[in-house]
């Protein structure tokens, strides 16, 4: 067991007053004290150490900080450090039993008791120094959502994409300074937001009202395929939820998508889970580019689009737990290099539609082994005056776990 030599002490906007006696006698006694400027004038009637103001990369504060190891050292951060804040980040550095948190009211317990919000049923994100495209998943009809913003510009941005996506009428509390002398709420409807001279320091609380129309996302599996951005190079949603479910998606793991096309396998596979990562492939630079404006409009703005063709662009990519071919398979070396990215334990699915392609796969299934599968749909078209069945083009899939 180590002795913490790093404090960790949350902070709100209440100051010195809002600190346990241990929280103060951490702070007072620190031979060095690292913060944001505004939590460092908060404390600044206490502190006898060393001031350190947080860098620009923060990535040179954590440095710092660990250079002291051994030291009485003292990390002033917002609220409770380790939802959203610096707590999480220093802990990849620092073992537990040399840290000592003490953790304050979070943004997030304020503004649910200001507000009267069971925190279980609130759906939490952070929006600071992230797209604003994050809470578009959220976006159900009653749920109520709380939204950390980067500054003063924030409601406003929040605003705008609600009206543009249909959801004009839901009510956007803004809740500046929580729990300090400048604590101000103010509530407008998304389609007529107006508040000018917002603080900085604030938190949005949306209440979401869908208009007809409005994008929302379903949580299941296959969605629309007019949701989608495309240029017909799409797999197609009764076939993507079968794909989908092939490629079993578990918490953490990162897809690669080859040939992704429209990009729809994986952003629905980031839709399954915050946690989950994945890399679409795909060689024409104007579906890359599509790929990127899908992601954003669906949610997933951190889907990463790898623009080159297979397999000379899979090199250096993040090792993938599940591998999707939809495109180019049949091109030299790609399916030889997707079996051998895999992780061990990993799914790869591959779909055919055109008979070299399933020559392909009837070859990977003899030699390799695994699950071959003929998927058939039809759709019931005008047929005269009565209605018939028209099949889409059938696809072999095969289905594979690496040993």
């Amino acid at each position: 067991m180590g002795v913490p030599w790093l404090t960790i002490v949350g902070i709100g906007e209440d100051g010195l007053s809002g600190l346990s006696p241990a929280a103060r006698d951490a702070v007072a006694g620190a031979a060095h004290v690292f913060g944001g400027a505004r939590h460092l004038d908060l404390a600044d009637a206490i502190l006898t150490g060393q001031r350190h103001p947080w860098l620009t990369p923060f990535s040179a504060s954590v440095e710092a900080i660990l250079s002291l190891r051994g030291s009485a050292v003292c990390v002033l951060a917002s609220g409770d450090p380790f939802h959203f804040g610096v707590g999480a980040t220093l802990s990849r550095h620092v073992d537990p039993t040399q840290m000592l948190v003490l953790p304050h009211s979070s943004a997030f317990s304020l503004a649910a008791a200001r507000l009267g919000w069971p925190l279980q049923e609130v759906s939490c994100l952070s929006l600071h120094g992230r797209p604003t495209d994050l809470i578009r998943p959220h976006l159900h009809a009653g749920a109520r959502i709380l939204a950390l913003t980067s500054d003063e510009n924030g409601p406003g941005a929040l605003a705008t994409l609600l009206t543009d996506a249909g959801f004009g009428r839901s009510i956007i509390t803004v809740l500046e300074a929580l729990g300090g002398p400048r604590e101000l709420i103010r509530s407008q409807m998304a389609d007529g937001f107006v508040l000018d001279d917002i603080d900085p320091l604030n938190i949005c609380a949306v209440t979401v009202v869908p208009l007809p129309g409005a994008r929302i996302l379903p949580l299941s599996p296959g969605l629309d395929d007019a949701l989608f951005e495309h240029d017909g190079q799409i797999t197609k949603r009764d076939i993507r939820a079968v794909t989908l479910a092939a490629l079993s998606p578990r918490a953490r793991e990162v897809l690669w998508d080859i040939g992704a096309g429209s990009g729809s396998i994986s952003i629905e596979w980031m839709l399954a889970d915050p946690s989950l990562r994945a890399i679409a492939i795909e060689a024409d630079p104007e579906r890359a580019q599509r790929i990127g404006r899908n992601a954003h409009n669906f949610g997933v703005p951190d889907l990463r689009v790898a623009q080159g063709s297979a397999p000379g662009v899979l090199g250096g990519l993040d090792e993938p737990h599940a591998i999707f071919v939809g495109g180019g398979g049949t091109d030299p070396g790609v399916m030889d290099a997707a079996l051998a990215a895999l992780r061990p334990g990993g799914r790869l699915v591959a779909n055919a539609v055109t008979l070299e392609m399933e020559q392909v796969l009837l070859a990977l299934f003899s030699q390799h082994g695994g699950e071959l599968v003929r998927l058939a749909v039809s759709q019931a078209v005008p047929l005269g005056q009565m209605q018939g069945w028209r099949p889409a083009m059938p696809i072999t899939q095969w289905r594979w776990s690496k040993p």
